[in-house]
């Protein structure tokens, strides 16, 4: 079959999450092409372009992939706050560029090859796509779970605007679509993982989406405590603390060995922590929802 998989490429927990599924996919030899954006686009490709041929070159029986790098939404952040304003108006400063590569991606590498069907893990272009051309959508995602299920008063209450903007907005897409609730989606790496038990490690591990948190440093190091952390763009050693950049074997290799995790609340990550029973705190960014009620 040939699919069309749409990934959100902001953060790097729903591309860890689809990498799982298109390995499933190509195991049962279809033919898929990925439409993603941002540092997930670098993940995948790395993961899949060198293993695979293309679908234009492979046989019908054959698994394929093509790794297609669209422009994608992304999120500003001052003083880890999530800013609504500038980052509408980084899209709107944006918009010329992304509709004239996309509409790109579009015409060049799926009109003429017209996928069946459409997976999407809540990204707007794969859905689009399939909205205009009639094709049936599978959504794999968490964010449905604020329409499909009940969801605990704290955190409804805690800032209701932000709730029911947030569940508006969720609706719109697939209003009245059939459920499936799955258990977590957990890459291979982290169910072979040997976790060290929790008495025995020696830092705590620390993973921020935003790197506008100009305060952590500074709390960090008056804490005291050995800690590792990723997503701040730096690979150095300071005082206590040790920043690393992004890999995926040594990020799962510190997690199964962190004594606690200090994060922002994406729902991937704390899938992982709970099962590698990894004790957590979750600070979301101020003004993102979505890491709001993750947390609760």
């Amino acid at each position: 079959m040939r699919i069309l998989y749409g990934i959100v490429g902001e953060g790097m927990g729903r591309a860890t999450r689809s990498k799982v599924t298109l390995e499933i996919l190509l195991k049962e030899q279809h033919h898929v092409k990925v439409v993603v954006s941002n540092r997930a686009y670098k993940f995948l490709h790395d993961n899949f372009s060198k293993r695979f041929p293309s679908c234009d070159e492979a046989s019908e029986g054959e698994a394929a992939i093509d790794i297609i790098k669209i422009e994608g939404l992304t999120m500003q952040y001052v003083n880890n706050v999530f800013d609504e304003k500038a980052s509408v108006l980084h899209t709107m400063q944006r918009m010329p560029d992304m509709l004239n590569k996309n509409l790109d991606a579009y015409y060049k590498n799926l009109v003429s090859w017209m996928p069946q069907a459409v997976i999407s893990d809540f990204d707007s272009f794969a859905y689009i796509f399939a909205k205009i051309h009639g094709l049936p959508i599978l959504s794999i995602d968490n964010q449905h779970i604020v329409q499909r299920y009940v969801i605990p008063e704290e955190a409804r209450e805690s800032n209701p605007i932000a709730f029911y903007t947030y569940k508006c907005f969720v609706k719109a897409k697939l209003p009245r679509c059939n459920t499936i609730a799955v258990p977590p989606i957990l890459r291979q790496s982290i169910l072979d993982a040997k976790p060290l038990p929790v008495e025995h490690c020696e830092y705590f591990l620390v993973y921020q989406s935003s790197k506008s948190d100009t305060s952590l440093i500074s709390v960090l190091q008056a804490f005291g405590e050995k800690c590792i952390i990723y997503e701040l763009g730096r690979e150095e050693k300071v005082d206590n603390l040790k920043f690393k950049g992004f890999s995926e074997h040594g990020f799962v290799d510190d997690l199964a060995c962190a004594k606690d995790v200090f994060d922002n609340g994406g729902l991937s990550l704390m899938n992982e922590e709970v099962s590698l029973q990894r004790p957590f705190l979750s600070v979301p960014v101020e003004n993102q929802y979505e890491q709001v009620l993750n947390a609760w």
